[in-house]
């Protein structure tokens, strides 16, 4: 351990500049659990930051990676032992600390979760942050009085990672979902998750009312913009809407009257800053009743961790469909 390998990225006078880098312990951020890697994943936020695309990184250098999962090398937590399989999703890696793409992580025994034995290290990478935040969409929803019987859950962003978990963890729990996709070649992928039909983004009225006809129980939202706007209009009557991301824009420009007239909850879900016991919850569930079926199918590539760099570009450029799980140590 004296030496290893991450992926760091640098700010030099404002240009972006990442690549593969052998660092030591002393170079990463405090913690008091350190982490040998096994996976770690690509998302639409790590692309952002490792090309420079987007703000992510509040601070640098940091080894980049939102998402990892190992084996605990060291520990001076009593909540861990050496040998423990955990995760840490989030928990503002590769913003202010460094994250899971090296070969040893070092992070606060409050962001690692230990795995429940039902999932593997590579399925913790398969589900990842994506999979996390569906997992607290559909908690939070449920914990809001969100039932099958209230009508279809609509699914936009249908084909990333958290749509595609999304679609796969409410189909199981015997809801009908309806994807929302801009990628009509994408409808045999979407059906084999589990949902009952796919809708065209280009095919949507959005229309202009403060409230249109209500055709959906619920949603699960990663667009923002005027699709939430939308979906806001068009929710039943105390259906709950989980807003999870932004794709499409930051800006929400709607009435109170959906939420006075229908009572239709506009539910924040944030699976950076989740405290310990919603963490574990959210693992819990992930590896029992709302465990993904289909990893197989949602998984649509495997990457070395070599040929990381060569994965961004996909993400930036919209051409990303499921998640990509990237091989570190493996199964070690």
């Amino acid at each position: 351990m004296n030496s290893f390998k991450a992926y760091r990225i640098h700010s030099d006078d404002g240009k972006i500049r990442a690549g593969f880098e052998n660092i030591s312990l002393d170079d990463l951020s405090d913690g008091d659990v350190v982490i040998r890697a096994a996976y770690s994943d690509v998302n639409y936020k790590d692309a952002l930051a490792a090309t420079g695309k987007g703000k992510i990184l509040r601070k640098y250098p940091l080894v980049g990676g939102i998402d990892v999962s190992g084996t605990v090398e060291q520990s001076s937590s009593n909540r861990f032992r050496q040998g423990d399989k955990v995760t840490v999703c989030g928990c503002e890696l590769s913003e202010t600390r460094d994250g899971g793409y090296a070969e040893y992580v070092r992070v606060p025994a409050e962001c690692a979760v230990k795995l429940p034995d039902s999932l593997s290290l590579f399925e913790a990478m398969a589900i990842g942050t994506a999979g996390f935040t569906a997992a607290l969409a559909v908690d939070r929803m449920e914990q809001n009085g969100q039932t099958p019987d209230h009508g279809p859950i609509l699914v936009t962003g249908a084909t990333g990672g958290v749509g595609s978990v999304a679609i796969d963890i409410l189909s199981g729990r015997g809801y009908e979902v309806v994807a929302l996709t801009g990628k009509a070649e994408s409808e045999d992928y979407l059906i084999s998750l589990g949902a009952a039909s796919v809708l065209l983004r280009d095919k949507v009225d959005l229309g202009k009312r403060p409230l249109e006809k209500a055709e959906w129980g619920g949603a699960v939202d990663s667009l923002g913009g005027e699709y939430l706007t939308w979906l806001t209009r068009t929710t039943k009557p105390f259906g709950n809407i989980a807003a999870i991301g932004l794709a499409s824009s930051w800006e929400l420009n709607t009435t109170v009257m959906p939420f006075i007239l229908r009572a239709v909850s506009l539910l924040g879900i944030n699976s950076v800053m989740c405290p310990p016991e919603m963490r574990e919850k959210a693992w819990h569930r992930l590896g029992s009743d709302l465990r993904p079926r289909h990893l197989e199918n949602i998984v649509t590539r495997t990457t070395a961790f070599d040929d990381l760099p060569l994965v961004f570009d996909d993400f930036i450029d919209g051409k990303n469909i499921g998640r990509t799980v990237v091989t570190i140590g493996g199964d070690n």
